[in-house]
């Protein structure tokens, strides 16, 4: 599959998770729905590995790739995000873990010396200005209440967290692991790590029997996890950290052009303006020869 086609499905599918989660957040820890999640998914994984005979039988070192993997990709990264979003709205959360585009430009240059160039900055700079633009209307009546500030702070370590979950799976790629057995293994960790902080914190397992929790879980199991996870990773590894980390630029502007279209959303200046500095980015940063 080519490049272009990877990241568009990264880009719509996890555009459109963000409302999923807040159906998630209400009756259920959201620690307890990352379990149920993450563990749903590696099923899929697993089941889909056994049918296309795929060999799942990994070493010891690959086994601690993988164990990293889920820790920071598939656990603790959403359990920070989750998290944020009980504390502030998803349009702020949406700001914050955008920085990951930085985070990442960051991470790469330390552990695999990748230099990111003048116009992969540039469309960074423009791409989370264009955030800013867009949603700034929706925080603009916040208060720097202590609950923003600790909500805004999760999102920041959820963002830092996926971030090196990023450079896991690169580091795990150039070692030729597979991409789809690698996140097979890694979100079966990330839910036994999801699971012991859940006993830890004394949080019951709990069910929300539901349509919108069932149907709303099942997608970020399936097409939040299985599928955007694989086309994003595998994107990752050819392209690099520095340069497809912008895809958690474009998805919240997803989300927003999803609300103008089923949840009557007005379009104003804000949004075009916003919606047209992260697209210039966008180009900036994916147009850059590698």
């Amino acid at each position: 599959m080519s490049n272009r086609f990877l990241y568009l499905v990264t880009v719509l599918i996890w555009g459109s998770t963000w409302l999923a989660i807040e159906y998630q957040l209400g009756v259920v820890a959201p620690e307890v729905s990352i379990v149920y999640r993450y563990t749903i998914a590696s099923s899929v994984l697993f089941i889909y590995c056994f049918y296309k005979k795929l060999s799942v039988v990994f070493n010891l070192k690959s086994h601690l790739w993988f164990a990293l993997l889920g820790a920071f990709l598939f656990g603790l990264n959403y359990v920070f995000a989750y998290r944020a979003q009980v504390h502030i709205t998803s349009a702020l959360a949406a700001i914050v873990f955008s920085m990951m585009l930085w985070i990442n430009i960051i991470l790469s240059r330390l552990v695999f010396g990748t230099r990111a160039g003048r116009q992969v900055l540039f469309g960074a700079v423009l791409g989370i200005a264009g955030i800013i633009v867009l949603f700034a209307p929706q925080i603009r009546v916040l208060s720097l209440s202590d609950s923003v500030l600790y909500g805004s702070l999760l999102a920041l370590l959820g963002a830092l967290m996926a971030s090196t979950g990023n450079m896991v799976s690169q580091g795990a790629q150039q070692r030729n692991l597979p991409v789809l057995q690698a996140n097979a293994w890694g979100m079966l960790y990330g839910a036994l790590l999801t699971a012991i902080i859940c006993a830890v914190r004394g949080y019951e397992f709990t069910f929300d029997a539901t349509f919108t929790y069932i149907g709303s879980l099942l997608y970020l199991a399936v097409f939040g996890s299985v599928i955007a996870f694989g086309a994003y990773l595998t994107l990752l590894g050819r392209i690099g950290a520095h340069r497809a980390g912008y895809a958690t630029v474009m998805f919240p502007v997803v989300a927003l052009l999803l609300s103008i279209l089923f949840e009557g959303l007005r379009l104003d200046f804000a949004i075009l303006l916003g919606t047209a500095l992260v697209l210039l980015g966008n180009v900036l940063v994916l147009k850059e020869r590698s």
